[in-house]
């Protein structure tokens, strides 16, 4: 009957970029060099401590056919699997929420107003109110920052979809793209690289905010912004009859276009 035995000096390691242990075995009962081939391949694992089986080797050492009996050296060798790079076609995304900062000066509401004597002045929501100038604070502004690699044949990389490319970096989608709403998605452009002669690595930067409606500014309401647009309050003096002094107040508030639109189908990675 046949069988496979560990040897006492097996798994014998390498380590580096290519981590490597090699497995030796003892093969006995079989004569034919097909069928002990067979036997150690389906007797050793595929796999072993995340590495992968490479190949299986052995060596006669004593082998009778008239007795169909033999003993085999054999060694069975498992590498750190090699990295494929991606194929045309192909892509990966990564994303972060991590936000970015915006300069405010006007709050949602005003929580508490509290002073030294009689009543604290109604700013009607401005923050950091001087005697000449609304201050604001900076404040943590949801922005969605994400970006696509893609891996592009070389017949589509031409000359005029690179200027393609440049063309759109800085403008917002002027219809919907990838879940997000005309006006919320901004293209922040593109990075490529040749790889050998047939197709090109491009990652795609993009950063989304909100479309938002019914803003409350003061006692102002803006019906509607997209998330690119700049909405920015001019204040004026106002009496506040509670306090009976001059106060500043938003008095006005516009929504600004401050970036142009753009087909982003023109990107050619989806929709």
């Amino acid at each position: 009957m046949a069988s496979l035995t560990e040897k006492i000096d097996s798994r014998e390691w390498t380590t580096g970029a290519r981590e490597s242990v090699v497995f030796h075995y003892i093969l006995e009962g079989v004569a034919d060099d097909v069928a002990a081939k067979t036997l150690l391949i389906d007797s050793t694992a595929k796999k072993y401590n995340e590495l992968e089986r490479e190949e299986c080797t052995l060596e006669p050492i004593v082998v009778d056919t008239d007795t169909d009996s033999g003993l085999w050296d054999c060694r069975v060798r498992y590498v750190k699997p090699e990295k494929i790079p991606p194929e045309v076609g192909e892509s990966n995304f990564s994303f972060d929420t991590g936000g970015g900062t915006q300069h405010i000066t006007q709050s949602l509401s005003t929580i508490g107003r509290y002073a030294a004597s009689g009543t604290a002045p109604d700013f009607g929501g401005a923050i950091g109110v001087t005697h000449d100038n609304v201050e604001g604070v900076d404040i943590t502004f949801p922005v969605y920052n994400c970006s696509e690699t893609h891996y592009l044949d070389d017949e589509t990389v031409t000359a005029t979809y690179r200027a393609t490319l440049f063309y759109l970096t800085g403008r917002v989608n002027n219809a919907s793209y990838k879940g997000l709403a005309a006006g919320e998605c901004l293209f922040l452009g593109a990075s490529g690289s040749k790889r050998g002669e047939d197709d090109w690595e491009i990652t795609f930067r993009f950063a989304a905010s909100p479309n938002r409606t019914d803003i409350s500014v003061g006692s102002i309401n803006v019906a509607a912004k997209k998330g690119w647009e700049y909405l920015w309050v001019r204040y004026g003096d106002v009496e506040d009859t509670s306090s009976h002094t001059l106060v500043k107040k938003p008095i006005a508030a516009y929504v600004e276009k401050v970036y142009q639109e753009g087909n982003f189908a023109g990107l050619g990675i989806g929709t």
